[in-house]
């Protein structure tokens, strides 16, 4: 699949993210909202109202935020422009949404995967792996949701399809990392709980990070060339003057989350928050609320923790994928 096709596209969506999930006020959220709800910022025609001052307004959370285009391949395409305002297609439209997106995540690392030299011998798996997640993403509302409703189908798909199919996918994942990550003596760190920790110009090369708690890290300089941060969590991690270029698997909500600035190396395929510092002007420092509170946002709604996880990892509305 194109990588275009797994960009949030809000002009084709329907304020999807802004209502599906429930919402605790913390570090990331200004407020309490239920699952179903619609933010109170949300408008009519399913723009923000406060789009442009999130973050001075308490909403960083939003702003690191993306659905892989699920969004708008629900609404466009899964339910053909109906949104979440008519009653009998609420429900469905949202649990629909839940199950796109972690199909949406996988085909994004899978696109990664199937261009990875080191990864050539797996081709083939990957490329039947990619073609059954596609093949999953593409079913109707009933199809897609027969195991939810309770329907019966010979192509249901329900969390726990996905969930059979999202550990499939995982260790192929992991396979053609450890494909790429060959000889480079990266250090394992899978599920290391590193929040807070001075890693400033460490040689994190080839490293292990999957389902790695990097909260406030200073990672400013370090190399993270074929580092594999799957999962990964580096919300208020410093990433100024670090090099990323190379990282495997990067997902855009993770650079959002993170504090970078114009020296940080990024591949080609993501792109520099706005919100990132000029290079040479630092960040303010952690606040003590920052600092001390797990910054748990997302307390229920219909997007499960996305990706199959890595062993000990610890996540809430995070990225992930093996």
């Amino acid at each position: 699949m194109d990588r275009s096709e797994l960009r949030a596209d809000c002009e084709r969506c329907v304020g999807l993210c802004c209502v599906a999930p429930a919402l605790s006020a913390s570090a990331d959220f200004a407020i309490d909202k239920p699952a179903g709800q619609p933010c109170p910022n949300l408008r009519p025609d399913f723009r923000c109202g406060i789009h442009d001052q999130l973050r001075q307004r308490g909403f960083p959370g939003c702003t690191a935020y993306d659905c892989f285009g699920a969004g708008q391949r629900v609404a466009q395409v899964t339910f053909a422009g109906r949104d979440w305002r008519t009653p009998e297609v609420a429900a469905r439209l949202f649990a629909a949404f839940g199950v796109m997106r972690q199909l949406h995540e996988l085909l994004w690392y899978l696109t990664e995967a199937l261009a990875l030299p080191a990864a050539r011998p797996m081709c083939d798996e990957l490329g039947r792996a990619a073609a059954e997640t596609e093949r999953l993403a593409g079913h109707g509302p009933d199809a897609a949701l027969a195991g939810l409703d309770g329907l019966d189908g010979q192509d249901s798909l329900d969390g726990r399809d996905v969930g059979a199919h999202r550990t499939e996918v995982g260790a192929l994942l992991r396979r053609g990392s450890e494909l790429a990550r060959a000889g480079l003596g990266g250090r394992g760190l899978v599920g290391a709980g590193l929040v807070g920790r001075n890693l400033r110009g460490a040689d994190l090369r080839g490293a292990d990070l999957r389902g790695a708690y990097l909260v406030g890290a200073d990672l400013t300089g370090a190399g993270l060339r074929l580092a594999d941060p799957v999962g990964a969590d580096p919300r208020g991690a410093r990433l100024g003057r670090a090099d990323l270029g190379t990282t495997l698997f990067l997902t855009q909500p993770q650079v959002a989350s993170a504090r970078g600035d114009d020296g940080t190396a990024l591949p080609a395929w993501i792109s520099r928050p706005v919100h990132w510092s000029p290079q040479g002007i630092p960040w303010p420092a952690a606040s003590a609320h920052e600092a001390a509170t797990p910054r748990r946002s997302v307390r229920s709604g219909p997007a499960p923790r996305s990706g199959p996880a890595a062993p000990g990892s610890r996540r809430s509305r995070r990225s992930a994928g093996s």
